[in-house]
């Protein structure tokens, strides 16, 4: 069989798959599986064009490091082809490990398990199905190897994940602001002291990379419909969990059936290996079918929930820098409770209120280091002489609620008094 193939990537054009066996763990069903998650979750039901998938990126990815092994190649940076295949394995398989609607059901399914913690136990299972030839790019995975700038360039603030995604998500979503210069960073990545680092002419590069992240993250990751429409999702999945508990019979496949009727967490999920089989066969589309089926369940909650998801009938949100107090939550909680006659333990069904966070940067965190022209290292922040880079670095938290339009059709909020106005 001819291995030897491109894919047709309409970021970045035409992707070589590097060797014959990259292309086996491309076939394999646990790769295959994210051609069925997309990247963005519910994004797409704000910026329509955002249906790309984590297969899209991990490709991506894998060509954005092929392009930076080159380039330090050039540079008289020593990478042995052993390093090579296991680097661009690491990031290949790096997202191995996310569940349908990738971020916004990862504690949903399965309570407190992370999708780092199961992209790493699949990569231990195709390690032995493959007799250890995983085992490399395992050790560069988890930070173990000697060579750091290695795992860098899977995992760190610079890294080639983030410049894909980055790179991918404003392409699909059309939010021009989200565009780096992922060619030009790249040619800068060289290596001191077995560390990544960017050689001082990419400075600019590097700037723009981190403004644009915080750009997408306000206007597209965490864009106020974008996170009532997670919610909305998060909290059907949680209905159709508490109504399968109590025994009643919801049609989901088999594969989200076993999630929905048992308790699976932390503590349970590595002791029991049918909780990870059952995981590599759910994807988006065990969501969607179930949510289409549940629009006309009995029960109201699950019902209504699904149906105005499936409508895009999302739920308003209000965000702003200051919390909410809590005569304001309660005054909306009241009127959630009434409108929809719920009971006291039902209304976290229709109201949310949220904290939003995020910062662009993380001085603290292996740090993105410069290096100037006589070889001298300095962090981006200290490095730059663009003002508000330090202000990139600061966590910026925003507060949100969100509550069914019907709320606001009925009696309308009034953010500015901080009161109800009733029609």
């Amino acid at each position: 069989m001819n291995k030897k193939k491109i894919i047709n990537d309409p970021v970045y054009g035409f992707v070589s798959i590097p060797s014959g066996f990259i292309f086996d763990l491309i076939q394999h069903p646990f790769l295959q599986r994210l051609r069925y998650i997309k990247q963005v979750s519910m994004t797409h039901l704000v910026y329509p064009g955002a249906l790309h998938t984590r297969f899209q990126h991990v490709i991506g990815a894998m060509h954005l490091m092929q392009l930076a092994i080159d380039t330090l190649r050039s540079k008289e940076v020593r990478i042995t082809e052993q390093e090579e295949d296991a680097v661009l394995i690491a990031i290949l398989l790096h997202d191995i490990g996310h569940g349908p609607f990738s971020h916004s059901l990862e504690h949903t399914i399965i309570e407190g398990v992370s999708h780092e913690v199961i992209s790493a136990l699949l990569m231990d299972k195709l390690n032995i199905q493959f007799d250890g030839r995983l085992d490399l790019a395992i050790t560069i995975f988890n930070n173990q190897y000697h060579r750091k700038f290695l795992h860098q360039l899977v995992s760190g603030q610079l890294d080639i994940d983030r410049m894909d995604y980055l790179n991918r998500d404003s392409f699909f979503t059309g939010v021009s602001e989200g565009v780096i210069s992922f060619d030009r960073i790249i040619k800068m990545l060289t290596v001191k002291d077995d560390e990544l680092v960017v050689e001082v002419k990419g400075i600019y590069s590097v700037e723009k990379f981190l403004i644009a992240r915080r750009l997408m993250y306000w206007q597209v990751y965490l864009h106020k419909t974008v996170i009532a429409a997670e919610q909305m999702l998060i909290k059907a999945l949680a209905r159709a969990k508490e109504l399968s508990n109590a025994g009643e019979e919801l049609f989901a496949t088999p594969a989200l059936s076993h999630f929905l009727g048992n308790k699976i967490t932390a503590d349970n999920f590595e002791e029991d290996p049918i909780h990870l089989a059952w995981f590599t066969k759910l994807d988006d589309t065990d969501i969607m079918s179930a949510l289409k089926t549940w629009c006309d369940h009995d029960d109201f909650i699950l019902r209504t929930l699904c149906s105005k998801l499936m409508k895009r009938d999302l739920f308003r949100t209000e965000m702003r820098n200051t919390d909410f107090t809590d005569i304001e939550l309660n005054e909306i909680k009241e009127r959630v409770k009434s409108y929809f006659d719920l009971k006291d333990n039902e209304i976290d069904y229709f109201f949310y209120h949220q904290v939003v966070q995020n910062s662009a940067y993380s001085a603290g965190s292996s740090p993105i280091k410069i290096a100037n022209n006589k070889g001298e290292l300095k962090d981006i922040a200290e490095a730059s002489d663009l003002s508000n880079l330090e202000a990139l670095s600061k966590r910026v938290v925003k507060y949100a609620i969100s509550y069914p339009k019907e709320i606001s059709l009925s009696g309308q909020y009034d953010i500015e008094n901080k009161k109800v106005k009733v029609n």
